[in-house]
Parts: structure tokens; sequence; C-alpha cells
């Protein structure tokens, strides 16, 4: 995969930041205590997920003021040529429905309080892609967040700041008790730390143990759970322990455009993420100034505003949306929006003035995984809700969600909301895997798609004669057809070979013999065999045979995982 080229000397908006190097991983958070916990974690071995767990786990307290314990979060790693999505959104109460609300007197969801909340995600996350992909213990990975929690840490101005307007804020709805817990927790003085100030919590110091010891299984079914449960019960909400018993976080492929040689990947719905993907898509097509220009900055704000129009009608649960991403991402949508941007701006319509937070982190490891990070309550402190001795700050990320029963987005009891927190990932478009020991060529091979990206090949594998015999072929054989079902994940993947050893690799990845005549239409695929010495042979069957093995891999074969296990479980006998 190539590099994304930049001068790390151009800085074409004004910034105070600057480009940072280093050798053997890096943390970067907008909180500066975050960023030192990752960069703990990476010292003392751990790789980037065991880092990236350690800040979203210090970030409920260091940043208190766009998420907590209560919260959502969203994640993408990269290890190994593949890009992993996990989304740790949680659904809305299983008794939750417009009906309901309206029968506690709401006639539309509610911001504050416990009817805002729904099921926390972001502890479940964390314990789920450390799972996955963490190389220290669990607990470990925790400590540091811990000990701050238990000895304190100077608040930043900023976050000082914005607590000082939620203190403000909330003030306004202390006469409702079930806001009470906020002030003990976070205002025990009726005000918000100053800057530089030491903050400590010993209740959030006492649940992050608990979830360290039990890998988050307290928190959604011990006794963390049922001290959730029975605060909304006491307090008339709708979030019950079988609510939070029930949900794991979700396993998902991550979404991509290509725009301009750069691959943009996002994460699915129930994410907004698509927004920018759809956004891309319709600016692809047009010609584009200089960045700064009046026309290009008004061609790219229109097509936001389409795109965000749509995901606000379209986007909620994945299944129950009725349009799908491959109809929103589609080359022939992107046209129709595109034809809808001229001189004149757009009529928007009206927006939401009130302020929302977030917090976003990333980090990556010397051997190259990279992990990027968020988690939100939604608006600040969320929902204003902190269930009693745990430290735990509830989201308000039912808001999200429609109250009209036509809505795609709806509320309806167990459903996911659109979601609008977005990690991203950008890549240069990655066709050629080289193998390098040191700055020494090891081996290559070629990725290409043919027929309108329905067909694509792994080609060209080569290994330097230095470097054979030592699976450097497998490996690389291994990246190229991930990085293929990663960027296509529809399309078929197709090799000739005459080769056994390769024949045998494909084999091993699900690939199975087929007749030419079942691979690509595509021209300039076939221009390609013009040069071979056995041409004539292709030519003569009318490209049905040749002395090379065709084998294709197709994702929507319903034998093919069973034909995986049988070559693997060969390969272990050989």
């Amino acid at each position: 995969m190539q590099a994304i080229p930049f001068d790390p000397l151009d800085y074409p908006h004004p910034s105070r930041r600057t480009v940072v190097y280093a050798r053997n991983g890096m943390t970067c958070a907008g909180n500066p205590t975050a960023a030192s916990v990752g960069l703990q974690v990476l010292l003392k071995g751990g790789n980037a997920v065991d880092a990236a767990v350690a800040m979203a786990a210090v970030m409920p307290l260091a940043e208190p003021t766009g998420n907590g314990l209560g919260s959502d979060a969203f994640v993408m790693v990269w290890k190994d040529g593949k890009l992993y999505g996990l989304n740790g959104s949680g659904p809305s109460p299983k008794s939750a429905s417009i009906e309901a609300l309206r029968a506690k007197g709401c006639e539309k969801i509610p911001a504050y309080g416990v009817l805002a909340s729904d099921v926390p995600g972001a502890v479940g996350a964390w314990a789920a892609v450390h799972e996955r992909f963490g190389q220290l213990q669990f607990a470990d990975v925790l400590a540091p967040a811990i000990e701050y929690a238990e000895n304190g840490f100077p608040v930043s101005p900023t976050v000082a700041d914005l607590w000082g307007r939620a203190v403000k804020l909330y003030s306004g709805m202390r006469s409702d008790a079930q806001f009470e817990p906020w002030f003990t927790h976070f205002a025990p003085q009726n005000r918000a730390p100053e800057p530089g100030e030491i903050f400590r919590s010993s209740d959030i110091a006492a649940t992050l143990k608990r979830i360290a010891e039990t890998k988050g299984e307290a928190f959604y079914r011990g006794e963390i759970a049922e001290k959730i449960a029975a605060f909304f019960a006491a307090h008339g909400g709708l979030l019950t322990a079988d609510d939070l018993a029930s949900w794991r976080p979700e396993w998902v492929e991550p979404l991509s455009v290509n725009y301009r040689g750069y691959d943009v990947w996002e994460m699915p719905p129930n994410g907004h993420g698509i927004t920018v993907l759809m956004a891309l898509k319709t600016l692809s097509g047009m010609q584009l100034g200089a960045p700064l220009t009046a026309e290009t900055m008004h061609q790219q704000i229109e097509a936001m505003k389409l795109a965000m129009s749509d995901t606000a009608e379209h986007v909620t649960e994945p299944s129950a949306m009725r349009v799908t991403t491959d109809e929103l991402l589609s080359d022939e949508y992107a046209a129709k929006r595109r034809a809808l941007i001229g001189e004149q701006a757009l009529l928007p319509k009206a927006g939401d003035p009130r302020g929302s937070s977030t917090v976003y982190f990333c980090t990556a490891d010397r051997d190259g995984m990279m992990v990027s990070f968020i988690q939100s309550n939604y608006r600040g402190f969320g929902s204003g809700i902190v269930i009693p001795g745990t430290g735990i700050s509830m989201n308000d990320r039912m808001e999200n969600f429609r109250f009209d029963p036509a809505h795609a987005n709806c509320l309806e009891g167990g459903k996911r909301p659109y979601h609008t927190i977005i990690p991203g990932f950008l890549m240069k478009e990655g066709k050629a895997v080289i193998a390098l020991a040191g700055n020494e060529f090891a081996g290559f091979s070629y990725i290409e798609s043919w027929g309108n990206k329905q067909y694509v090949t792994t080609s060209g594998l080569i290994v330097h004669p230095n470097f054979r015999g030592l699976g450097i072929a497998k490996r690389i054989k291994d990246m190229t057809f991930q990085l293929a079902r990663m960027r296509w994940p529809k399309a078929k993947i197709f090799s000739l070979t005459s080769g056994a050893a390769v024949m045998k690799m494909n084999t091993e990845l699900g690939y199975v013999p087929v007749t030419f005549s079942d691979l690509t239409d595509d021209e300039a695929f076939w221009r390609g065999c013009n040069g071979c010495v056995n041409h004539d042979i292709l030519e003569r069957t009318e490209r049905k045979y040749c002395i090379c093995t065709a084998m294709l891999f197709d994702p929507a074969d319903p034998h093919r995982a069973q034909r995986e296990r049988e070559a693997r479980n060969q390969t272990k006998k050989d």
C-alpha cells in the first residue's frame, strides 16, 4: 500500500499544531492526559488496541464534558492488511416507543433525563476490541485510568469552560431529583473545577476496577447493571437490566469510496459516516478549482447539504432502512445528486444551534496496527443522569430518533438510532503489495479491478531468490487477498496460474477451478494475454481453456465456507 504523500511544512490553514513523527508508535488525542495514558501503555509493550482502550477508559474522567462511562463508541482497526469495524452503539430500551413516551406526557423525545438514554455501548466496545486484538491483560490496560481516577488530574482550561456551562444548564433542572446525582459527583461544591484544579473520582475508580476485573461483564450483567436499572426504575425510566444483559457490540464491514486516488473508509449505518462518502461520490464527477476559492467551497457545501439530507431521511438501524447503502453510494444516484448543484445555493433546512461534544483519538504501533476510536454521550455530559456511587454519566442518544411513526428512524423498542459519531480511515489507493526486509526488496504482487469492479485479480506474485522458502509468497498472497476483499467486498476474485504452490494457496483461501469463460469479459484484461507464448491456445478455445488454470473466489458462493474449512484441515494434515 502506498504512503500518502504530503508536505510536512505546508500549513494551508492557520494552526498552532505541527507534524509529529515517531518511530515505534504514536497516540493522538485532544486531551493530553489521555494521550499520555496511551503512550504509557505502548511503552509497557502494549499494541495500538491496548493503547486505544486505555485512552478510552480515561476519557470519561479527563474529558467528561464529551463522553462518559455511559457513552456509545465506534472503532476501526487496521491490522495485517485488513480494516475491521466495531459498532458499539446501543439500542433503545425494549419497552421504548412513541406511545410509551406519550403516556408519560412527552410530545417529543426528551433531551435530558432518564427517558433520553439508550443502552450504553462504550464499555462493551472496549472489552470486545481488546478481546480480539489486545496484547496486554485487560486489567493492566485500564490500570492508568484507575490511578488517575483515584489520585486525580489537573483539569484543562477548555474542559473547565465546558464544565462551567454544564453547571449552568443543569442548575435549571435541579428541582428534579433525577439530576441531583450529577451535582453530587461533578459539582459537589456547586461549581465546575477551575483550570488546573485537581479532579478525582473514587466512584469512577471503583467502577473501572469492576469493569477491569470482569472484562465489562459487571457493567451489563452484574452489580453495576443492577444499579443502572434500579435508578432508571426509581425515576420512571425505561432502561432495564434485561436491556443491558441482552446487548452485544457488532463487528461490521466498513464502507469506502475512492475519491481522486484516495480510499476513504467509514462505518456503515446506523452511523452517518456514509454522509461523507455520499458527498465525495457527488464531488468526484465535478471539476473543482483551488481549495479555497468561492466556487469550490460552494460545490463542497452543496454536496454536503445533499448528503446530510439523504442521511437524515434514510439512515437508522440497518434492518429498518428502506434503501440500501449500495443504492446511496451508487454512481447513478451520485450523478442525480450532482446534477442538482448549480450556481445557486440550495435552500437549507433549519438546524439545531445547541452544542454537542465528543472525544476522538487514534493510535499506531511499531507493527503497523492502527486504531481510529470515537466515543460520546452525544451532547456534553449527556442526559444529565449520573448513576449514584458509580460515576456513570448516561448518554442522551435516544434524541436522535424521530418522533414520527412513518419515518425510517422512528423510535421503536430495541432499535439503534441514527448516530452522529464517525471514526474515519484514509488510504492511498492500494494496488501493489511490496515485501521489504529493511530496505531490501523481498517480494511483490499486484491487485486490479475489471468489469466495472465486478471482478478483481491478484497477479504478478514474485519472491526474490534470496527470500524463497521463508513463507514470503504465502504472506503476500494472503495480504493481497485481504486487500481485495476489503476494497471490493462483493467482487469475484480470480487468479490465473500454472504453479502448484499458488494453486494450493488459492484453494486454502477459497478459490475453485473454473473455465476461462467464467472470468471477466473485460477486453482490457484479456489484452494482457497477447504476449504469452500460449496465446494461440486461448484463441483456439474461444477463451475457455489454456495452459494456466483459472481459479475463482466468489463471495456469494453458498458452499465456499465449507470448502475453506476442508482446505485448511487438509493443510494441517499435510
